[in-house]
């Protein structure tokens, strides 16, 4: 069959598109507007009396009215709505009274909520701020066989003796002493010490591990190394937890099978077993001689107390804080008072009155800070007053959050005043304004900086009482009258600052609430005091974070930009940052903060300016170690202010300022694309001011738009990019009447189009560019019906009048495409289409102004008869195709493709040439031959050709769908 499709003439069908798009409309029904209206409401009518009919039943009642508008869902439900249905089954609505007790009831039951900060939140942050170079020295725990447990026939009063004896050799030297360690050793062996407890644990070592657990925490008594005091804690207190949690989890399963108790269990659902077991760890503890691990430990496994008794927490929580008077290192002391708040909070958060008490406590001993104790020590270990006094705030500011949580405005009146009674202490004031609520610090802000001007420093500065004041009142605003007051007192102690640093520190919290209450004229004055003290040595150099965060909040206050760059600091700011990733970041952060907040389009020259460097400074931070990441986020920051910029009916300004963008963002390929787009837009904006007549001077300008594109997309490195723009530019030159420009980026097209890569890379794949290349060349066929041969040929006249369409087809035919792919058969189809519909008399879409072929050449015989001859030199290369599929392995394309051929055919053929009905029949027989085809596409389409053959001038359709048999799979 295939030896007999080896040529063909072609004869295209007489189409009426405007006939055709019309005949595919939906058929319009007359409706009466009466009683219907889309939007209206419909009416359900409950009909009680209506019974679904059964089967065998003649009749039904119903109570609707004949006027309504019966509701096509209804007739389904019986009248009865589902969800009113589920309504009157739901339970009752509660009472005002009885939501108001239940929320009582939950917030007793969860006093504490999502909104409290948690510990593990502050746990990076101290061992990453309070670090060592000193060596450290540890006790290693050296385990004994005799913490095994006890053979079964044992007696009870041995296993007691035994376990008494292992406790006594823990104290009597069953360890080894570790010197020297460096910060990272000695995290190393603790963290080998917790996994020891967890292995001991887990082999029923139950005595080794409580060993373990005492020697660390025996580690809280040690302050040879002062600083390194709150990240020891840190360590030490999360293998304390991990021993509470073992504990609890071991009695827990003790009172239930096979799983643990519910967080809510009463004292009916302990059994006695886990009493006496609960009583046995208890009873151990306090077997312990020294006072800081038997509190530590105890504390450790406070939540056990829930097996013995519901209100044992409370005298538990009482005897601890007692206990901790005992201790006499003041630092060791707050450590473990913040410490049994922390417990505290996890087991009976209601029971404020305790931490209040251990906080209570504290402040009674605070001046043993002060003593000779003290003071000795730090000059051994050679620390200052100062840095020994910050050592202190992990653990306050714990203690007064716990205490500050959800407590009344009440309570921090009276932490005001214990704090004056203790002569205003910079640690304690400072500690209760980071703890309390931000509101109701910023309502007596002028009472706390009274406090703070009258306070003892103590070694503690009053600057960072100052920015712990602007911490709070960049949360919630003091009272209007104060607003200036506060700021002027604050910036009196900040401006007076010489270390770079501490200024740096303040002035960054005291912009924020500048830059939220008042005008540029303010800001103005801060940056330009930041700019005086940074830059002196170069001190801004190690500030960058702390400036970037000053950009940030400026820039994040004052979102239009026209009132950002008249602030005559601001830019002199930006000079600071001189270490480019740096800069480069702040430049990033602006133009987010433009693209974001800027509404309107803008020309304004001081914001262009302003940003024209920023984004130059961006751009030239490119280089070749760039990564393709960076490079896309700045490119679409930079096309985001292109996109911006709008000089109005200004159109030559406009491309003037594309033109310097060019030059300015020439590394970046993205926005290179978005200037030849953007410039492109200009052009078709000139179009519509002109309706389509050009004058004189517009028609220069849409010429230089179109030499904008031109020269630029060369200089683009993605193929595909430039084709795309090679087709998008000509179509907007064609749409111009720029018939020799719209000729050249047409043909750059096509002599670009050799040079397509066989794979591309795609999302960090590579992967087939046919597909790609297919779309392409559609699209570019798409444009070429419409475009006036004379202009495009006229210096060809001895090649013929489709010069660039065999152009085309040559490269197409020499590109090499995939073995397994039918692409190119794809695109000798789409071929077909663009020659059926060039020989029509009447195009289906044209370009205003612009005379297409119908018009130039329509009906002219010459011209139809260079576009037959074409048409069956491309029928010849898609049989050529088909014949090659004639193996096994390629049936199933051979038939897909016939049957895909046969419909281009049937649509665009004139089936009365005797030899294109031949072939069509071909290509039907074909498609099925080996039993490839759908059947239901076979029967859907020769259905179609009978419902064509019914239109007085597809008569011929008849005779053909006679001839086209359906063909079963068996």
């Amino acid at each position: 069959m295939t030896e007999k499709m080896s040529s063909f003439p072609w004869h295209s069908r007489s189409r009426n598109y405007t006939a055709e798009l019309e005949s595919c409309r939906p058929e319009s029904a007359v409706v009466e507007y009466g009683d219907y209206h889309p939007l209206k409401l419909i009416t359900v009518m409950d009909s009680k009396t209506r019974r679904v009919s059964r089967k065998g039943s003649t009749s039904s009642t119903s109570s609707s009215s004949s006027s309504s508008v019966a509701d096509p869902l209804s007739t389904v439900l019986d009248g009865t709505d589902p969800l009113s249905m589920f309504a009157a089954t739901a339970e009752p609505i509660p009472s005002a009274t009885q939501m108001d007790n239940g929320k009582k009831k939950r917030d007793k039951e969860d006093a504490v909520g999502s909104d409290f900060e948690p510990w593990s939140s502050k746990r990076s942050e101290i061992l990453a701020r309070y670090t060592t170079t000193e060596k450290l020295s540890i006790n290693l725990f050296m385990g004994s066989d005799k913490g095994k447990a006890s053979t079964p026939g044992s007696a009870v009063s041995e296993k007691v003796r035994t376990r008494l004896e292992e406790l006594d050799d823990l104290e009597e030297g069953s360890q080894k002493e570790l010197l020297n360690l460096t910060q990272q050793d000695y995290v190393n062996r603790i963290e080998e010490l917790n996994q020891s407890l967890k292995d001991s644990w887990a082999s029923d070592q139950k005595v080794k591990a409580l060993k373990i657990v005492i020697q660390c925490s025996k580690l809280l008594s040690d302050t040879a190394v002062i600083q390194f005091y709150p990240s020891k804690f840190v360590l030490i207190t999360d293998i304390l937890d991990t021993f509470g949690k073992l504990v609890y989890e071991r009695i827990s399963s003790m009172c239930a099978d096979r799983s643990t108790l519910a967080d809510n269990f009463t004292l009916e659902n302990v059994n006695d077993t886990a009493k006496e077991t609960c009583l046995n760890w208890f009873f151990k503890i306090a077997s312990i001689r020294e006072l800081v691990p038997r509190f530590y430990v105890e504390a450790a496994i406070l939540k056990c107390n829930k097996f013995l008794s519901t209100v044992g927490f409370a005298e538990c929580l009482q005897r601890l804080t007692s206990m901790i008077r005992g201790i006499g290192d003041p630092l060791v002391a707050i450590y473990a008072r913040a410490y049994l708040c922390r417990v505290g909070m996890a087991v009976a958060p209601q029971l404020k009155e305790s931490l209040n008490k251990n906080f209570f406590d504290f402040l009674l001993t605070f001046m043993q800070v002060h003593g000779d104790t003290v003071q000795n020590q730090l000059v051994v270990q050679c620390v200052e007053i100062p840095l020994y006094l910050t050592l202190y705030s992990p653990a306050i500011d714990w203690i007064l959050q716990c205490i500050a949580y959800r407590a009344p405005e009440a309570l921090l009146t009276e932490m005001m005043e214990r704090c004056k009674k203790q002569g205003n202490n910079a640690l304690l004031l400072n500690s209760v304004m980071s703890a309390f609520r931000a509101e109701f610090i910023a309502a007596r802000s002028m009472d706390y900086i009274a406090m703070i001007k009258e306070c003892d420093e103590s070694g503690f500065p009053k600057h960072l009482l100052f920015r712990s004041l602007g911490l709070n009142l960049a949360f919630a605003d003091p009272p209007e009258n104060d607003r200036l007051q506060i700021l002027n007192e604050a910036w009196k102690v900040i401006t007076k600052l010489k270390n770079p640093q501490d200024y740096i520190s303040c002035a960054e919290v005291w912009v924020e609430y500048t830059c939220r209450h008042f005008t540029k004229r303010e800001v103005n004055t801060i940056l330009a005091d930041v700019i005086k003290h940074m830059t002196p040595d170069r001190a801004f150099e190690d500030a960058y974070p702390q400036l970037k965060s000053v950009i940030e909040k400026v820039i994040a206050h004052f979102q239009d930009f026209a009132v950002l760059f008249s602030v005559e600091k601001f830019l002199p700011f930006l000079d600071m940052f001189q270490k480019e990733s740096v800069r480069v970041e702040v430049c990033k952060c602006i133009m987010d903060a433009f693209i974001k907040n800027q509404q309107e389009l803008t020309k304004d020259p001081v914001i262009l300016n302003a940003l024209l460097h920023v984004c130059k400074t961006m751009h030239d931070s490119v280089n070749a170690l760039t990564l393709e990441d960076e490079k896309r986020t700045l490119a679409i920051l930079i096309n985001g202010f292109i996109k911006m910029v709008s000089f109005g009916r200004d159109f030559e300004q406009q491309l003037s300022f594309y033109v310097e963008a060019r030059s300015m963002f020439c590394n970046l390929e993205p926005v290179l694309i978005q200037l030849i787009h953007s410039v492109n837009q200009l052009a078709m904006e000139t179009r519509k001011v002109m309706k389509g007549n050009h004058s004189r001077k517009t028609a220069a300008f849409v010429r230089a738009c179109v030499a904008f594109c031109f020269i630029t997309i060369p200089s683009l490195t993605s193929i595909f990019a430039r084709l795309n723009l090679y087709l998008h530019s000509g179509q907007v030159a064609l749409a111009n009447q720029c018939l020799s420009q719209a000729d050249a980026f047409f043909k750059a097209a096509v002599s670009l189009v050799p040079e397509v890569p066989k794979t591309i890379m795609i999302d960090g794949k590579m992967r087939s560019s046919d597909a790609f290349l297919l779309e392409f060349l559609s699209n570019f066929f798409s444009t070429l019906l419409i475009v006036p041969i004379l202009s495009i040929f006229q210096d060809h006249p001895e090649q013929g009048v489709l010069f660039l369409v065999r152009g085309l087809l040559n490269v197409i035919e020499d590109y090499t495409w995939e073995d397994n792919s039918d692409d190119k058969v794809r695109i000798y189809t789409n071929v077909l289409h663009l020659l059926a519909a060039m020989s029509q008399e009447s195009y289906p879409y044209h370009v205003d102004k612009v005379d297409s072929n119908d018009t130039l050449y329509g009906g002219d015989s010459k011209f139809l008869s260079e576009i037959n001859r074409l048409c069956e030199t491309v029928i010849g290369q898609i049989l050529d195709h088909l014949k090659t599929l004639g193996k096994d392995e390629t049936l199933k394309r051979q038939g897909f493709l016939a049957l895909s051929f046969f419909n281009s055919v049937l649509a665009h053929g004139d089936l009365r040439n005797n030899k294109l009905n031949q072939l069509s029949v071909n290509l039907w027989s074909l498609s099925q031959k080996n039993g490839f085809a759908d059947t239901k596409t076979m029967v859907r389409t020769l259905e179609y050709i009978k419902k064509l053959s019914k239109h007085p001038e597809m008569g011929h359709f008849s005779e053909l769908a006679l001839r086209l048999p359906l063909q079963s799979r068996t």
